[in-house]
This record gives structure tokens, sequence and C-alpha cells, in this order.
């Protein structure tokens, strides 16, 4: 941490254009390299204390490169580069869609090396966007608010467990709000297309008043609090870093299905300095081999056999299937739908 902190004039000096740009940034951090001879900008949706590890390990690597770290919503980070031409070396999103859409637009570099060669194919598109982690979407539950229960395995059961005790759940589920959530608007249109479930489960939420969230951080704190009984399609890796600071909750992994979230990273095509962003994307390509940063961070690098062992894992797939419900007029009636469901009088 004590990087993150130093050179605050410096630190200051260079957000300032960042907080003139039309999209909105969350937080934006210098971490100054031992011999800093360059500055990677990175634009990324996952928090500082998730990712501050591999920062400062990947600078033990290579001394000269400065990084600049901006985090924003991955709604956010999409308008950065695809609308407003906003100059950053890597972008990294919990968003694959998303992601997919700006190398489909032609917003992304090509780059290859022998890093990215060892991922599976269905970790890589186009050799434009690099899968470095396999991150489930889970259920996190309060053990105070379930006192006397027992957690739901399945979305019917889920579904069973709202409808028969409104007095303990209403008011007290958190979701994300699809519209301003990008990984959320992912989950919940896989989830769609997993499960008949989906929209039954969406209108339970709704009727008990459901609290709609734009990303998972605050949705842990809230359930940790006592404020929410449960959140649903919480990022399992934000809920296990998490798991030590608040003993009190606890992670569901349903075994109806699973769905596997791919966080990627691409290099935008205005990049000033796309040979030090391919080394960052080597760096992530190789976290399987760094089981220390998997420990610090809790996020789980790419593992085939893992996903094979588990017959319930969903993982979304990279490639053009994710556009479908990008389209307008998709996206419009989807999300006409979703608020009919969930904001009920």
């Amino acid at each position: 941490m004590r990087f993150a902190y130093f050179a605050l004039s410096l630190f200051f000096a260079m957000l300032m254009p960042l907080r003139l740009a039309a999209f909105e940034i969350e937080d934006s951090i210098f971490y100054p390299a031992t011999d800093g001879l360059v500055t990677l900008q990175i634009i990324s949706t996952a928090d500082a204390n998730v990712f501050e590890p591999i920062i400062l390990e990947f600078q033990q690597n290579n001394p000269t490169i400065n990084i600049q770290y901006v985090i924003a919503s991955s709604t956010e980070l999409m308008k950065a580069i695809h609308e407003e031409a906003a100059v950053f070396d890597l972008a990294i999103s919990s968003a694959m869609d998303l992601q997919t859409k700006l190398a489909n637009d032609g917003f992304a570099q090509t780059y290859t090396s022998n890093a990215t060669e060892t991922l599976p194919g269905w970790a890589i598109w186009r050799d434009q966007i690099f899968a470095f982690t396999q991150e489930p979407a889970v259920l996190i539950i309060s053990d105070a608010a379930f006192a006397g229960m027992t957690p739901p395995e399945t979305r019917e059961d889920l579904i069973s467990l709202l409808r028969d005790n409104p007095e303990i759940f209403d008011g007290r589920i958190g979701t994300y709000d699809v519209r301003i959530s990008g990984a959320g608007y992912l989950f919940a249109t896989q989830d769609s297309r997993n499960s008949d479930s989906y929209w039954r489960l969406t209108e339970v939420m709704g009727r008990l008043n459901a609290q709609l969230y734009g990303g998972s951080g605050d949705m842990i704190r809230d359930v940790a609090s006592g404020e929410l009984a449960l959140a649903y399609n919480v990022v399992g890796s934000y809920a296990s870093s998490r798991l030590a600071e608040f003993p009190d909750l606890r992670i569901v992994r349903f075994s109806d299905y699973v769905n596997v979230m791919l966080r990627t990273a691409l290099i935008p095509k205005n990049a000033e300095n796309p040979v030090e962003a391919g080394l960052m994307i080597d760096f992530l390509a190789e976290l399987n081999q760094r089981p220390e940063l998997t420990e610090l961070t809790s996020l789980p690098p790419i593992n085939p056999a893992q996903l094979r062992e588990n017959s319930a894992a969903r993982p979304i797939r990279l490639g053009p299937g994710l556009l479908v419900f990008l389209d307008r007029l998709k996206k419009q009636n989807f999300l006409k739908n979703w608020v009919s469901s969930m904001e009920q009088e």
C-alpha cells in the first residue's frame, strides 16, 4: 500500500484530466515503479484492493513501468473507450459482452505472445481479448438471517424460500440494477438463457422490494451488516476476498448451474504504450503459475480442468454470441421486461 499514496502532487496532476472527461471514474491510484520511465495507463472494473497485489508483483518484475490505475464501472469503461476515445493502454473488465463489442467495433489491437498462446482457445478471441480469470456468480447469504433455515441449493429452492418467508426477505434482497451494471446485465441475460426460472425469480424479488446495486462490493457490505439477508449474482471472487473480514457471510454455489464469468483484458486501439500493455497481458495470462497471487487476490486463474470437474459450471464464452443482447432492440426489450418484473407496484 505504500506505493498507492506516494507523490500526491503527481497523483492529483494526473487525475485532473480524467475528472474533466464525461465518463465517470470511481478512483484513480498512481503506483510509481522503482526506476519508472514509462506510465502504463489502465482502466479497470476491478477494485484496487483486489488488483493491487498484481500491480505490485508486476512492478517487481518490471521496475521501469509506473502504473496509473483508474477504476470505473463496466458501462463507464465502455463509454470512455467506445464513445470518447479516452487514451488508455489496457482495459480490464468483468463485462465480457462489452469487451467483445469493443473488439468487434475496431477498438482493440491484436497481440500475440508465447504467454497468450498457452491460454485455451475459449479464453481468447481474435487475439484481441484475453481472459485471465474464471469467476462464478454466486448467492451470498447472512448466516444470522438464515438461522433455522436451510440455504437454497437451486434457483427453484430460492424462489420457494422467498415466497414462503416474505416477512424475512421483504426489502432485504440485493441484486444488480442491470440498467447501470454491465456485469449485472451480462449475468441476467445469461440467466435468461440458462433457465426458465429466471423471470419467475425476478418477479418474486420485485414483489419483495429487492434493493438494486451497481456492483458486488456494496451488496457484500450490506449482507455483512445485516441490512440484506442475501444478494444474488455476486461476483464470487469479491465475496471470497471478504470472508475473513465478514465471518457471518456464506457463499452458496447453486447446483442447477453456475454462470462463470471470464475477466478479460484488451489493448485499446489508441494505446500509447502497447508494448508495456502486452507485458501486463502476459503477466495476467500466467496467473495460474502464481498461487500466492491467487491467494492474495481471490481471483481464480484460468483452469480448464477445474471447469470440467464442476458439472454445474456454465462458462460464459467469448465470441459474437455475446453481442446478441447488445442489439439495441433486444436490449430495450430485455430491460423493459426486467423493469416490469422488478419494479412492481
